[in-house]
C-alpha cells in the first residue's frame, strides 16, 4: 500500500503550469514543511517534501494556497529519475496530492504566515482564561453562563 497522509506549512506560493496541447492540465508543485515529532539539540526540525497536484485541484492550490499557509494533503509517494545536463543521473521522490485542505482558520493562517516567512514559529494565540477541570474530570461552567447554553 502507498498511501501518504501530512500536514504542514508551504515554503512558498504553488508554482502552476499547463500542460501542453488541446486539453491544458494544471499542474501545481508545492513543498511542505512537516515538523519532525523529535527535536535535535532543543530545536524544532522539519522536513521538506515536494508535492505535485493535477487539474481542479491544481487550479484550487494556486487560487487559495499562500506560503506559511498551514494544509493536510493525502496521496501516494511516487519516484522518478532523469538524466541532468552534465549527464548525471537524477532521483526525484515526490507527493502525488490525491486531496488537500486547509488545516486551520483563514485568520490563524494570516496570523501564522507573517512569522513563518521569518521561518521561526507560529506565534501562539493570546491566553484565555479558560475553565479548570473539577476533581471529577469535568470542566465546571462558569456562574451566569447556564442562560446562554442551548439546552438546559
Amino acid at each position: 500500500m502507498n498511501k501518504v497522509i501530512l500536514m504542514g506549512r508551504l515554503t512558498r506560493d504553488p508554482e502552476v503550469r499547463y500542460s501542453a496541447g488541446e486539453n491544458a492540465l494544471a499542474i501545481a508543485r508545492y513543498t511542505l514543511a512537516v515538523d519532525r515529532r523529535f527535536k535535535r539539540d532543543g530545536e524544532a526540525t522539519a522536513d521538506f517534501i515536494p508535492c505535485v497536484v493535477f487539474g481542479r485541484s491544481a487550479e484550487f492550490a494556486e487560487k487559495y494556497f499562500r506560503q506559511g499557509m498551514r494544509v493536510t494533503i493525502s496521496g501516494h509517494i511516487q519516484t522518478g529519475s532523469y538524466t541532468n545536463n552534465e549527464g548525471n543521473r537524477v532521483y526525484t521522490t515526490e507527493v502525488v496530492v490525491e486531496e488537500q485542505e486547509f488545516a486551520e482558520s483563514k485568520s490563524a493562517s494570516q496570523a501564522n504566515a507573517a512569522a513563518y516567512q521569518q521561518y521561526s514559529a507560529p506565534t501562539p494565540a493570546p491566553a484565555q482564561a479558560a475553565p479548570r477541570p473539577a476533581a471529577d474530570g469535568f470542566m465546571n461552567i462558569p456562574e451566569g453562563l447556564e442562560e446562554e447554553l442551548p439546552f438546559n
